[in-house]
């Protein structure tokens, strides 16, 4: 199989790693030359993704920003082969699984968004690997969903990343849900660590602190646009959490204990129960 990539991050780099690895053809393409230049020489990837090589990949993936996979969808739709399938790894889906599905209706290739659920605080094609993928979810938006054939093709055009289950979804059911399991966690931990506390917590953090403040740090660019692509779903999502810790903070400066032991009561009978589901 060739496979192309497009952007050799974290997600691209381990996207070209895992291909590589399983044998096939990679070619590869981003915007900083050295880096590609170090994936080639390296072995992650075979050549540089050119608008010729374009035309022979049987796979494509896009692992860059929103809005510059929006933008190579239209400047390069018209190099890719009737038969490829093209998969994004964009965090939010809507805007991409429209200008992707657009583009594919008017070139004959197959567009399917995807979020890969992997990857880690560090970012760049340094950290990238090949298990990277392995065992973890990936979200698929297709085109059809009754398809069992094209679906079985999905899952095995990506069986070289090895990922343990895919979850096929709608644009509009993955930003919702993505605002509040990922989106919401990033910037409340971002949030709190703004204390000035934060300063002298040596010695007086363990798990706890090091679990909530784990995703603060993160690539900024890509976040701001990640959280404006899905704004009104984050909107909501920040409504619903200011609410609830109003409730906290209401409880306490009452000194109401039964209301704050409620409160506790219900944040562990909720994680209790979905973590049974």
């Amino acid at each position: 199989m060739k496979v192309g990539v497009i952007g050799l991050g974290l997600i691209g780099g381990s996207f070209a790693k895992a291909y590589k690895a399983a044998g096939h053809t990679v070619y590869a393409h981003d915007a900083d030359m050295s880096i590609l230049d170090f994936a080639i020489l390296s072995g992650a990837a075979d050549a540089p993704l050119d608008d010729d090589a374009l035309r022979y990949c049987d796979l494509i993936l896009i692992a860059i920003y929103p809005r510059a996979a929006i933008d190579f969808l239209h400047g390069k739709a018209q190099y890719f082969r009737p038969e490829a399938v093209v998969i994004d790894s964009c965090g939010t889906k809507i805007h991409i699984c429209a200008a992707g599905f657009q583009a594919a209706a008017r070139y004959g290739f197959t567009f399917v968004g995807g979020h890969p659920m992997a990857g880690t605080e560090q970012s760049g094609f340094k950290h990238s690997k090949a298990n990277m993928f392995k065992g973890a979810p990936m979200i698929i938006v297709p085109p059809v969903y009754d398809d069992i054939l094209f679906l079985d093709r999905v899952k095995q055009l990506l069986a070289p990343a090895e990922f343990g289950r895919l979850t096929i979804t709608t644009a509009e059911k993955h930003d919702a849900m993505i605002a509040f399991t990922s989106q919401m966690a990033h910037l409340v931990s971002n949030a709190f660590i703004k204390s000035p506390t934060v300063l002298e917590h040596k010695g007086f953090s363990a798990g706890s602190y090091k679990d909530l403040t784990r995703v603060a740090w993160l690539n900024e660019a890509l976040w701001a646009e990640l959280f404006l692509e899905n704004r009104d779903h984050l909107l909501g999502e920040l409504d619903i959490f200011m609410a609830s810790i109003q409730k906290y903070k209401n409880a306490l400066e009452s000194k109401n204990k039964g209301a704050l032991e409620a409160l506790l009561y219900e944040g562990k009978r909720l994680k209790e129960e979905v973590d049974r589901r």
